[in-house]
């Protein structure tokens, strides 16, 4: 007994608790100076402008790695790139086992295989109802309904008490391609009372009121769109959507089309998913050579695109630059999807440039051709009911999101509501509490090949870079002072104008310093270095109203 008065249970969010993306969280269990601890999920989130060269960003594991012995493994809900892109890049250095469902497997595999990737994890697969013992803590998967096969609530076990971490989840009861969420599962642990309950949980559309709309009310939509549809039809969604893309298949059918698929990620999706049995029934789909051979009423294009990705093929396609594929003036283009936030320009500019084509564009301002994955504020009641939890964590959200779930949980009454952010360690078990900002968390870039800190990144010179462009001179002068070579300069994203080009103030600027420092001053390198820097700066702020990057290369010979 006073061993178990000793222990703790704690909860402490690295990554998407006070964002969308991200996802990584880690539960502890047993006395604080041997703990040992449950990773859930391992996700990135996606570079933005703001951040130039940057295409992926995860959370900074260190905190883990501290207790890289104490970590007994980790465990994905789905195959979200926010849920497990980090997990090639992060987790081979902890040499413990990773659990995942068969589709998830697959997906790691094929993503390793695609991205040429050497390292490799230790897999185990996990399937709903069979719980797994992982160091002190019994992991048991429950299904849950989301926009991608085998998502999975964990119900996560200890001697003191249980979790029940939803990752992203919605309740419908007619989707497409995936198996409803276990209802009765979920009620069965609501009744249990031995332990007490704690419901971390997921936050996304916890400002909506109602209940998300059903997947197959997209399907009826998207095969009225497609049989009523004069010539093409062109769809764009997520790749990893498998219910939508069996939803295209079967309109497709139904109006007497053939899909074509265009683009890498659909194809490895829909060959997983084939493989895994998922698409029995489905009509086969052709790839994008077919494109042309088929009449311009009897085709039905899928292609990937939907956050506006430049190489992607609906953005090719809306420039006119894709090999095989083109939309004419009269086809329809369904935006079967939704611009996450940062993507929305991007998406708005494929969006008119295939307007301005002749294309009759569709999105979901037009007609329900999406909805969601994630519990509207109706879903999370009906949850709390079933599950009747003793606490209620917050998670997988902005702070707008995190802040309306956990009113919603105070007013359904309740009784411990721990508002939480990355960093702060939530104690669940004794007497419920958070510590903020007691864990140290950050990012981790990963910047083409290599993986590194904000810090290391160079992304702040790049900024400078693109806001103030760059002048490099180059210039040698001997023991005199006297010029011997340049000076020579290279002028890089600065403007040019009619009236009196950067060339010419440059060369007045360096002849009217070497003019003013006398030349045994100008023999002193660092002097030459200071007094060129100094004034072209203040020279071009002059004539452009910005302060350009300057570099110097001022050699004695």
């Amino acid at each position: 007994m006073a061993k178990a008065q000793r222990d703790e249970l704690v909860f402490v969010p690295l990554g998407g608790v006070g964002e969308i993306g991200m996802n990584m969280g880690a539960y502890g269990f047993g006395p604080e100076k041997s703990r040992k601890w449950l990773v859930v999920d391992c996700g990135v989130s996606f570079g933005d402008p703001s951040l130039p060269g940057i295409e992926l960003i995860m959370a900074n594991p260190e905190f883990l790695e501290e207790r890289a012995d104490d970590v007994v493994g980790l465990v994905l809900t789905h195959s979200h790139e926010d849920h497990y892109g980090a997990v090639l890049d992060l987790w081979p250095s902890f040499d413990r086992p990773v659990f995942a469902t068969p589709f998830t497997a697959a997906m790691l595999a094929a993503k390793r295989a695609g991205d040429g990737i050497i390292d490799n994890v230790d897999l185990t697969i996990m399937k709903p109802g069979k719980a797994l013992d992982v160091g002190p803590f019994t992991v048991e998967a429950i299904n849950v309904c989301h926009s991608i096969p085998e998502s999975n609530a964990l119900l996560i076990s200890t001697p003191v008490a249980r979790i029940l971490h939803t990752g992203d989840w919605k309740l419908d009861a007619t989707p497409v391609g995936n198996a409803p969420t276990d209802i009765a599962r979920l009620q069965q642990i609501g009744e249990d009372r031995s332990t007490p309950l704690v419901l971390v949980c997921d936050s996304t559309n916890a400002m909506k009121d109602g209940e998300s709309p059903s997947e197959s009310e997209v399907g009826d939509n998207l095969a009225t769109l497609i049989a009523s549809a004069p010539h093409r039809v062109a769809v764009t969604t997520f790749a990893s959507n498998v219910g939508r893309v069996i939803s295209v298949a079967r309109a497709a059918a139904k109006a007497g089309r053939e899909v074509v698929l265009s683009g890498r990620s659909l194809h490895r999706i829909t060959g997983i998913a084939r493989e895994l049995g998922m698409l029995e029934g489905v009509p086969t789909m052709h790839d994008q050579d077919m494109y042309r051979s088929l009449p311009r009423n009897k085709v039905v294009l899928l292609c990937t695109g939907s956050q506006g990705e430049p190489r992607a093929a609906i953005a090719r396609i809306a420039r006119g630059e894709h090999p095989v594929i083109d939309l004419n003036a009269g086809d329809r283009m369904i935006f079967s999807s939704w611009a996450i936030p940062g993507n929305e320009r991007e998406v708005n500019d494929i969006q008119n440039q295939l307007i301005d084509r002749g294309v009759e564009v569709i999105t979901r301002n037009d007609a329900m051709v999406h909805v969601t994955g994630h519990p509207r504020r109706g879903e999370l009641r009906r949850l709390y009911e079933w599950v009747k939890p003793d606490i209620l964590v917050p998670v997988h959200g902005e702070a707008m999101h995190l802040q309306a779930h956990a009113e919603l949980g105070k007013a359904e009454g309740i009784a411990n509501v721990l508002s939480i952010r990355n960093g702060d360690m939530a104690r669940l078990f004794p007497e419920p509490m958070a510590f903020p900002a007691e864990v140290r968390t950050g990012e981790l870039y990963l910047d083409g090949l290599v993986l590194c800190t904000p810090e290391e990144s160079g992304v702040k010179g790049r900024r400078r870079l693109s806001f103030g462009g760059h002048i490099v001179v180059s210039i040698c002068v001997n023991g005199g002072g006297q010029v011997v070579a340049g000076p020579d300069f290279v002028i890089e994203g600065l403007p040019e104008t009619d009236d009196e080009s950067l060339n010419e103030l440059l060369e007045h600027t360096i002849a009217g310093v070497l003019k003013s420092v006398p030349p045994k001053r100008r023999s002193d390198t660092e002097v030459l270095n200071s007094a060129l820097f100094k004034a072209i700066r203040n020279e071009v702020n002059a004539y452009w109203g910005r302060k350009p990057n300057v570099t110097i290369f001022a050699h004695r010979v």
